[in-house]
């Protein structure tokens, strides 16, 4: 049996070409990539079946792993999130024409100005250039990273998750192929397929080989990374989602918001983790919405003691008791079917709860008062602030944007949706015809002869 490669040796020589290659990538025309990335999807459509049977055999070692009898729902829980559907298949395909139909940021002028001396000064698009990408997440998520990067004209290192070990390989080789017969350079894009933690935590330091990186994965992931990495983290879905109830809101509008934002995906990042409400509206608000999230929609609900008083009679009612809430309640994106409800005095207190406990990803406010709202948005410090809206739309779709790599509360670079423009930067190009900065060493006076010279 053949010694398995030392993980810094096979890390280095999977990085060894990148940033060459890189650089060839940045300078790839828009409609080159287009074609490319349609020609992806269309090849991913037609080649469904062999994907699923890969991710078949994905699903059967996960099964596998779990020999204990006793682990039974555990196992149908994991087995639920590997498998590969029909519907998840058709997403993969049009994620990817909507990306490939995205106008290309690369290139583009973002702002021009002429300068008093005729200089003419431009802010131009272009990529940044290898991003890493550390995923815990399904390969939808992989295929819409490395669809991104290269449209935006990036290098990605994708790092996935060992259970879609076979379903990742098996996308990979269709991508490969479809793209490298329309023009993409070979090793646009690298997909690290050894499963040892320290392949990951060896990609996170690698500062020679990356320029940023994206995390998409849980609390522990994020932790690894925040500890770990010497490349900067160009997002990672981080953060807490928060709202807030105002007083005088539109209950029922106010009902559907909270609703939406918990239960329409319980484990997404932009999922609702904390509730605040106004202390005025909560005895009309509270008790028939925690009554539904908690019989209706199956979420458990910590609340403050004055909303533990408040529907203090439940438990006696046959209703399922809320449980009183810890102060780690209100520091945790609980990315599951899991909120924390507390009352507050007034949008002082609010406020002031959203800027104690962050980062804040996401923050909202139910109300009819413009003035509140123009507040609100002012003050809160967060990667979207939303007005009226559920939390679950603070996304690259919902905003304009096309499909994103991930959500960011960073103060680096972009807040909110790292699409494809916040998958760029920005660098100058100035214009001239023979501008000097004054004072110039040779006198005015003897310029034009000196320069005209002859030795």
């Amino acid at each position: 049996m053949a010694t398995e490669v030392p993980i810094r040796l096979y890390l280095d020589k999977l990085l060894k070409e990148c940033r060459n290659v890189s650089v060839d990538l940045a300078l790839l025309p828009g409609p080159v990539k287009s074609k490319a990335l349609h020609a992806v999807a269309d090849r991913l459509a037609a080649d469904e079946d062999g994907i699923l049977a890969e991710n078949g055999k994905d699903v059967e070692a996960v099964g596998k792993s779990f020999e204990n009898a006793d682990m039974k729902d555990r196992m149908k829980a994991a087995v639920a999130r590997v498998r590969l559907t029909t519907d998840h298949m058709k997403e993969m395909v049009e994620r990817l024409h909507g990306i490939a139909d995205l106008p290309d940021p690369v290139g583009a002028v973002t702002s021009r100005q002429e300068r008093p001396d005729g200089l003419q000064v431009s802010r131009v698009r272009v990529p940044i250039g290898v991003i890493g990408v550390i995923s815990e997440r399904s390969p939808l998520v992989t295929v819409e990273s490395i669809a991104l990067c290269l449209k935006a004209g990036n290098l990605c290192i994708f790092r996935g998750a060992p259970e879609w070990k076979l379903t990742h390989q098996a996308i990979d080789a269709r991508f490969r192929e479809a793209a490298t017969e329309h023009g993409v350079p070979p090793g646009a894009w690298v997909l690290i397929d050894r499963q040892e933690k320290e392949v990951a935590l060896d990609l996170i330091r690698s500062a020679r080989t990356l320029d940023a990186l994206i995390v998409r994965g849980g609390a522990g992931l994020r932790k690894t990374v925040a500890e770990q990495a010497k490349v900067p983290v160009l997002c990672d879905d981080g953060g807490l989602t928060q709202l807030y109830i105002d007083e005088d809101p539109d209950i029922s509008v106010a009902q559907n918001l909270v609703i939406n934002s918990k239960v329409q995906r319980a484990g997404a990042s932009n999922a609702l983790d904390t509730l605040l409400v106004q202390q005025l509206v909560s005895r009309q608000f509270l008790p028939p919405l925690i009554n539904r999230l908690l019989d209706e929609f199956k979420v458990e609900v910590h609340a403050c003691p004055k909303t533990v008083a408040l529907m203090g009679q439940m438990a006696m009612t046959g209703h399922t008791a809320i449980i009183p809430a810890t102060d780690a309640d209100w520091h945790t994106q609980f990315a599951g079917p899991t909120l924390a409800v507390k009352m507050v005095e007034d949008l002082d207190e609010a406020l002031a709860h959203i800027k104690v406990h962050g980062p804040c990803l996401t923050a909202g406010i139910a109300t009819t008062r413009y003035e509140s709202a123009l507040r609100f948005t002012r003050e809160v410090d967060a990667g979207a602030v939303l007005v009226n809206v559920s939390t679950r739309l603070h996304a690259g779709d919902s905003f304009g944007m096309g499909s994103d790599v991930g959500l960011s509360v960073g103060r680096l670079h972009a807040k909110g949706p790292i699409g494809l423009e916040q998958l760029t930067c920005e660098k100058y190009v100035a214009f001239g015809s023979g501008q000097l900065r004054r004072p110039h060493p040779v006198p005015d006076a003897y310029f034009d002869a000196i320069m005209l010279k002859r030795p």
